[in-house]
């Protein structure tokens, strides 16, 4: 940031390393999709030497090349890790997805990280800037996670630097809006044919410097006195904004009063304010033209990065505990400390297996060393695929990655990241530590998935690898769920967004060879009795030796919701045999269980055995479940049979001005709004009860009614009738079926 020159320090083809933790820089990039993050993350390992003019590595891919159906959908997937090396530094550069289904790996990204660069295209709305960016600045500022941003794509037609500033100072900047100022404005050329004036270079608001990119390197030169004229209001305000942030409470007076600040004041109260997350500089960057190495705007920031972002000695590690809930001692960020690591991607390799993504918070991490696994699953979450796992396990060789190349590692220190094989039982979120003093991480916050993908096995072959598949998929993400859905009987992986349920579906077919099927999710509907009933099951038949003799018959009548199904004894005078009640009863839940007009299981109703009849010879256990089963078949036919759907309770947060069309589109789907809770400045909780089956497609729709901003959690209430028009066409479809 203060403008001066520094050299690569890493080199193509050798892994860059770093022997301390204050050489680290973690560093997660965060953009709407399109914004240009992985273009940069080219740009500045370029820059840094870490890959040739053309941007290639050396088996000739580039340094984005991770994963086949990134290629095939042309937008990144998940996260991903360029280590590069820098004036003595290691920067670790984790690129992020930008599209919403993919934002369980933004998260990984932000725990792995020490500091943010938010990524805004100049070609992109400011609508689209702040409905994918917004939310995740309120987090990092939540945690006092330092921030820069990083403007794109200045050369698309009729962009103004100056005025995406404004926006992203109102976006970005709302409590302090002289927080987020630019270091360097952009120099154009001269004008084309067609009018625009391509950007080549940059001039620097501090040091009063021309920094022309235009040749593919970095090239200094002063400012003339036009130029002088047009960068004063613009370094008068940053200097204003970095001694406002200053902890010398006498610069301002002395500023005030006329002093000249030096250079380097101003340079070292700009990287104390920006490590501690108080000011957000803006600044600008591109490719390297003509072929050169240097691209704009990359030298620069990488000097913010170096001197401005904070190194893992500076950032409070997450809390510890044993793995039965006993506090630890805070982490400090020390190589001779206890190993604590924690999985922040998990990946398989056709040729290697199962690859981990770890940042070391406390110890040294070594190769072929064993370490203890401990896994976060939860007691109410045991279903989902990621239940609670504890394991020793021998790791297998540490490597940095580099595109599709692994470079090996000798050790992995304290704030540094690597990737570790051989974790067989490891998940995404798992805690490594040491096999002698096991420990636990506590985990980040995952979004819940909300949209059902039902899938079934395409044939025989697949049903064998279907179960593996799919447990392993879900151990590489941690947002998506597994459901065995008893009621149903299908298989529901339950994901983020329709982009999460393609790739889902194409790593099972690619990834694991398991072809699998989509097929309609099934809400799990009841059926009860719309009144008291009575039913004679009569089951007798004769065809040589013993027969089958049991006839029984019962009341049935409706109970309140949530009684499930209650029975009752009733008989006298031994009508029918003691040790052949339980077969009834046997016979009765089966039948319900299997449902009567729609197929769904019937609950909610108590059936009462008052008589029946039995043979000494031919009545037996199986006969009287079989005249249990049809007592209840023909108590239904005389009766209505009720339907019944489960409701949701949904709470959508949302921005104050979505409140209005969230409210309409939940009436729309039968929902009744039941109030509505203030979340903070310009947010609003929407509390409703929803029929599940009108909210199948929720998190795709509301997504597009608040434009990114808002989210939903929904939980069981309990089951419903319902309306006679909508069970109509399920007895319609049921009867088509059968």
């Amino acid at each position: 940031m203060g403008d001066k020159a520094k050299t690569p320090t890493g080199a193509a083809g050798r892994a860059p390393t770093a022997d301390r933790p204050s050489a680290v820089r973690n560093v997660v990039l965060v953009g709407h999709s399109g914004s240009g993050k992985t273009t940069l993350v080219e740009a500045l390992a370029q820059t840094a030497g870490a890959v040739n003019r053309a941007g290639r590595v050396e088996d000739g891919g580039t340094v984005s090349d991770y994963d086949e159906i990134e290629h095939r959908q042309q937008r990144s997937v998940q996260l991903s890790l360029v280590p590069v090396g820098w004036d003595g530094y290691k920067i670790n550069l984790l690129d992020t997805p930008g599209y919403a289904d993919f934002v369980g790996e933004l998260r990984a990204g932000l725990r792995a990280a020490d500091a943010a660069l938010f990524v805004v295209s100049a070609a992109q709305e400011a609508d689209a800037v702040a409905a994918s960016t917004r939310m995740i600045w309120e987090e990092c500022a939540a945690v006092g996670m330092p921030r820069a941003i990083v403007v794109t794509h200045l050369d698309t037609a009729r962009t103004d630097f100056t005025e995406l500033t404004a926006v992203c100072a109102e976006l970005f900047g709302r409590d302090d809006p002289d927080a987020v100022l630019p270091l360097y404005l952009p120099v154009r050329g001269a004008e084309g044919a067609d009018g625009h004036a391509p950007v080549t270079g940059l001039v620097g608001l501090l040091s009063e410097r021309i920094f022309d990119y235009s040749s593919g390197e970095r090239r200094e030169a002063p400012p003339d006195e036009a130029q002088r004229e047009l960068i004063a209001e613009a370094r008068a305000r940053l200097i204003e904004g970095i001694i406002a942030e200053s902890e010398d409470e006498t610069l301002m007076d002395r500023y005030l009063g006329g002093e000249e600040i030096d250079l380097k004041t101003l340079v070292d109260d700009l990287e104390k304010a920006v490590a501690r997350g108080a000011f957000h500089p803006v600044l600008a960057a591109a490719p390297a033209a003509g072929g050169g190495t240097q691209g704009l705007g990359t030298l620069e920031l990488l000097e913010l990065i170096t001197g401005g972002f904070p190194s893992p000695l500076e950032h409070e590690a997450p809390t510890v505990t044993t793995p039965d809930g006993r506090p630890r001692p805070p982490l400090t960020c020390d190589p001779e400390g206890p190993l604590v690591a924690e999985v922040v991607k998990t990946a398989a390799d056709p040729y290697v297996g199962r690859i981990s993504l770890v940042r070391v918070f406390s110890g040294t991490l070594r190769p072929d060393e064993t370490v203890h696994v401990s896994g976060h699953g939860l007691a109410d979450r045991s279903h989902d695929g990621h239940d609670l796992h504890e394991a020793d396990e021998r790791i297998g060789g540490l490597t940095s990655p580099f595109g599709r190349q692994q470079r090996p590692l000798a050790e992995c220190i304290a704030g540094d990241l690597a990737c570790v094989a051989r974790l067989g039982h490891a998940e995404t979120g798992d805690t490594v530590s040491a096999k002698d003093d096991p420990l636990l991480m506590e985990p980040w916050t995952m979004p819940e998935p909300l949209l059902p993908l039902a899938v079934q096995a395409h044939g025989k072959a697949d049903e064998d690898r279907l179960s593996q598949g799919l447990a392993r998929l879900v151990a590489e993400d941690p947002t998506l769920r597994l459901e065995q859905n008893q009621d149903t009987r299908q298989v529901v992986l339950w994901c983020l967004g329709e982009a999460h349920q393609d790739v889902a579906l194409e790593r099972l077919r690619g990834r694991y060879g398991v072809q699998v099927d989509a097929v309609p999710y099934k809400v799990a509907l009841r059926e009860t009795f719309g009144s008291a009933a009575s039913g004679r099951g009569r089951h007798v038949k004769q065809s040589g030796g013993h027969g089958q003799y049991a006839i029984c018959e019962i009341d049935v009548e409706p109970l309140p919701p949530g009684s499930g199904i209650e029975f009752v004894d009733k008989v006298v005078g031994g009508a029918v045999p003691r040790q052949f009640v339980p077969s009834v009863e046997k016979g009765i839940r089966a039948q319900a269980a299997r449902g009567l007009a729609t197929g769904h299981p019937l609950v909610d109703i108590r059936v009462t055995l008052r008589d029946g009849k039995a043979h000494s010879v031919d009545s037996s256990d199986a006969a009287f479940q079989t005249a249990g089963a049809l007592a209840l078949r023909e108590a239904a036919a005389d009766v209505p049979v009720q339907l019944l759907e489960p409701v949701a309770q949904v709470d959508v947060l949302v921005p104050d001005e979505y409140v209005g069309p969230v409210m309409s589109d939940l009436s729309g789907r039968r929902g009744r709004v039941v109030g509505t809770d203030q979340a903070g400045p310009g947010r609003t909780v929407v509390r409703a009860e929803v029929p599940e089956i009108e909210i199948g497609r929720y998190a795709i729709d509301l997504r597009s009614i608040a434009h990114g901003t808002g989210r939903f959690d929904r939980v069981y209430a309990r089951h419903e009738p319902m309306p006679p028009q909508l069970a109509a066409k399920v007895r319609e479809r049921a009867e088509n079926v059968s």
